[in-house]
């Protein structure tokens, strides 16, 4: 009694004599009482020690004397411990974890929280249900202070009654095994848990544990968990797709790229679990709460102020790290952070984003990515994004601190939602690229997507800035000086938050989602949220009407599409006069080259005008910008800003108006010579033509495909202008099904150029796995809808 409490570290004096049992049991507020009673009155003693223990050795296991030695005991003794890891894989939807390796009967297992599992105890002799009473402790392992007030560490007897959720009963007996049925609940902690056995035969207790831990995850399939989500189509593309798009570009040049997320290869959901202890230093309790979980891992993916896994980098030099664009998958970045627990450098939106699905995916919360085009960055919490410029139609970059990004991915996770009420609950956007602050860290969300499409902004977490990224409204203003007025050139209440964007359930082609966080664009609705989000938001800054409409001059900067690389381009602005007499106009036409955050980097062309519009008369005012004016100030994704800035001098009405776009650069063709058949090698021909007036030199490709290991192919000779590169790889599938191909391009003149090819792995017998899909048909759609 003079020992301190080996739960929560109490005083002495802190424990005191059970009446019922008369064994020595901890009365700590911390500890259940009533449990420890129950073990000590079960098993003659107190349940083991709490301190955690060194982590066993995977590859310990007895000495045959020791087996020997405990064959002859008296008393019931295990001697191995097999998760039955095919069973238990099947039934848990968890086969495909590295570690669910079933061909080893040894190691441990994955299983999802609040579904029964298997556990085949091999023993010294035959179990005696009148003999031998079978306990089963279950601790968090990276737990230091576990405990039973706190869910940390959970107790259940064999056939006994359920203890916090937590049951087992036997499932069949043999001479030398015991067959179990096991269940957590479905609100447990997630992570790894140490699982110990207490066997009482003959008056004497003895412990056993397994050197090998327990992993548990989320459960998307059991109604009672909070990840619960309706339809197996959509948990098997949330939770267990492992390749999927990511979509890039611009509003009117959409750009699917194949993203790996590979949740189930080696070391991953270990990663994932380290980064939530030791990176976001999160309260173990806290892991049962998915909500917390999703916000913790915003944070962790991105290092900033945390040392997380990645670093964030917009200022296209790349050196000391692999460029953004390189990036075509999430396991190399998570394999090198558990290996070396440094930050792997450089991440852009979409690789932070491709990080966190498969974080989440691997603990079982289902996950997508999300593209939201013309993404507004408001941060200063007003609603609003404001643009300054001065006479010459050039921005007035200290003054911007607002911006528009020509498209920003984030995540959405899927959860009840009980701190916010039953109506919010379904999908919650997460972010992970660092952009603001939140309470301290550079993470965002869960923030409930129905909350952003009522303009609910008083709701936790993030809420205000999600709602800005697709509604703000964008205001264009004149700055003349510290001492003159601002002068507003217009205000652009559309254009923020366009085709939002994700992969469809079960099919490689684009699902448009803006109508869930938004509705139509200026209609009673939209205009209603905007209004009452205003009314909430209180740093709101002072709104403005447009200046007054002058009829007698229209000015329209027409848009630009589908400019190919290589090739020269136009900026032109109609100008119509409506009036009876003739106007002079001033026009400035520029184009900048821009970062998809909307930052400028670099005038391109700039040129000015001065026309005399006829009465009842149009013109179109056109520059030119040639490859040789653009191609050396094109900054990585190859961005550009055109902006036309109008006057009429005779009525002093003033015009602005931008648009965004981005150079399309070619898809590498995909085509196998035979069908994909498993353990078969097929060989696929790489190929794309070079759109540069200029030779390509010191390419290479990188070709990554399900299953398969990834290859760099060198390609040997110069690629001239207008020439095809191309190259052979082979590739041999491990599984039937499906298979996703993806393949990059980088030379020194021309990168991030890249293409993916879905399509179906035949079995040995070159049949199909199940009915055919025709994903070649999903593609093509694709394809089409880009």
């Amino acid at each position: 009694m003079g020992n301190n409490c080996s739960a929560c570290c109490s005083p002495p004096g802190s424990q005191s004599c059970c009446d019922t049992c008369e064994q020595i049991c901890c009365v700590c507020p911390c500890c259940c009482v009533s449990f420890q009673s129950c073990w000590s009155r079960m098993f003659g003693r107190r349940p083991p020690e709490l301190h955690l223990p060194t982590k066993p050795d995977p590859d310990e296991r007895p000495k045959p004397s020791a087996l020997q030695d405990l064959r002859d005991t008296k008393y019931l003794a295990v001697t191995g411990w097999d998760w039955q890891r095919s069973e238990n894989g099947a039934a848990h939807r968890t086969a495909d974890y590295h570690l669910m390796d079933a061909k080893d009967s040894s190691g441990g297992a994955v299983v999802r929280r609040g579904q029964p599992f298997s556990l085949r105890l091999t023993t010294n002799r035959r179990y005696d249900a009148n003999r031998d009473k079978i306990g089963f402790v279950f601790t968090v392992s990276d737990c230091k202070n576990p405990n039973f007030g706190n869910g940390t560490q959970e107790g259940v007897s064999v056939g006994g009654e359920m203890l916090g959720g937590w049951s087992a009963k036997i499932h069949s007996v043999t001479d030398s095994s015991i067959s179990l049925e096991l269940s957590s609940p479905p609100t447990s902690i997630i992570g790894a848990w140490r699982v110990e056995v207490d066997i009482s035969s003959d008056d004497a207790t003895h412990n056993f544990t397994c050197p090998y831990p327990l992993y548990i995850v989320f459960n998307p399939w059991c109604p009672e968990d909070a990840t619960f989500i309706e339809g197996e189509e959509e948990r098997k593309e949330y939770v267990l797709q492992q390749t999927g798009l990511i979509w890039r570009g611009t509003h009117n040049r959409l750009r699917p790229c194949a993203w790996h997320y590979a949740q189930f290869h080696e070391h991953v959901l270990q990663c994932v679990l380290m980064m939530l202890t030791e990176v976001c230093r999160m309260s173990t309790p806290n892991r049962a709460d998915p909500a917390k979980v999703a916000r913790a891992i915003s944070a962790g993916i991105n290092s900033p102020d945390d040392s997380g896994v990645l670093v964030g980098n917009w200022s296209g030099k790349y050196e000391g790290g692999t460029a953004p664009t390189e990036w075509n998958g999430s396991v190399n970045i998570l394999t090198q952070f558990y290996q070396t627990k440094t930050p792997v450098k450089f991440g852009q939106c979409w690789v932070f984003s491709g990080v966190l699905t498969t974080a989440c995916r691997t603990i079982g919360l289902p996950c997508r990515p999300v593209t939201n085009f013309s993404s507004a960055h408001d941060t200063h919490n007003s609603l609003t994004i404001d643009y300054f410029f001065d006479d010459k139609g050039e921005t007035i970059e200290r003054l911007n601190s607002d911006s528009i990004w020509n498209f920003h991915v984030w995540n959405e996770v899927w959860m009840k939602r009980p701190d916010l009420g039953e109506e919010y609950g379904g999908w919650q956007i997460v972010d992970a690229t660092p952009q603001e602050e939140s309470d301290g860290q550079y993470r965002c969300g869960p923030t409930s997507q129905v909350a952003v499409k009522r303009g609910e902004i008083h709701l936790p977490f993030d809420t205000p800035f999600v709602y800005a990224e697709v509604n703000a409204d964008k205001l264009f203003w004149k700055y003349r000086g510290a001492s003159q007025p601002m002068k507003l050139l217009g205000r652009k209440t559309g254009g923020v938050g366009l085709n939002l964007s994700t992969k469809a359930v079960g099919r490689y082609v684009r699902e448009d989602i803006t109508d869930q966080y938004k509705h139509n664009e200026d209609s009673t609705e939209e205009r209603n949220v905007m209004r009452d989000a205003l009314r909430r938001c209180e740093n709101v800054f002072a709104r403005y009407y447009l200046n007054e409409e002058i009829e007698d001059i229209e000015f329209d900067l027409l848009l630009l599409d589908d400019i190919v690389i290589g090739q020269p381009f136009t900026i032109s602005v109609v100008i119509m006069n409506k009036s009876d007499k003739d106007h002079d106009v001033s026009v400035v036409l520029r184009a900048d080259s821009t970062l998809y955050t909307g930052a400028v980097k670099e005038l391109v062309k700039k040129e000015e005008f001065k026309r005399t519009i006829k009465a009842k008369s149009e013109e179109k005012v056109i520059t030119e910008v040639t490859f040789e004016e653009y191609y050396n100030k094109l900054v990585d994704q190859c961005a550009l800003n055109v902006a036309c800035l109008a006057k009429v001098d005779t009525t002093d009405f003033e015009y602005f108006a931008q648009d965004d776009f981005r150079m399309r650069k070619p898809d590498i063709k995909i085509t196998p010579k035979t069908p994909f058949m498993v353990g078969q090698p097929t060989t696929c021909k790489l190929s794309f033509t070079n759109p540069l007036p200029m030779a390509l030199t010191k390419a290479v490709f990188y070709v990554i495909a399900t299953k398969c290991e990834s290859q760099f192919i060198k390609v040997k000779e110069d690629i001239p202008a207008g020439g095809e590169a191309q190259c052979e790889a082979t590739l041999t599938p491990s599984n039937a099904g499906e298979i996703t191909v993806t393949a990059s391009f980088l030379s020194k003149q021309l990168e991030d150029v890249d293409g993916y090819l879905a399509a179906q792995v035949l079995d040995e017998n070159g049949k199909p796995v199940a009915e055919e899909n025709d994903v070649e048909e999903d593609k093509n759609e694709a394809e089409d809808a880009v």
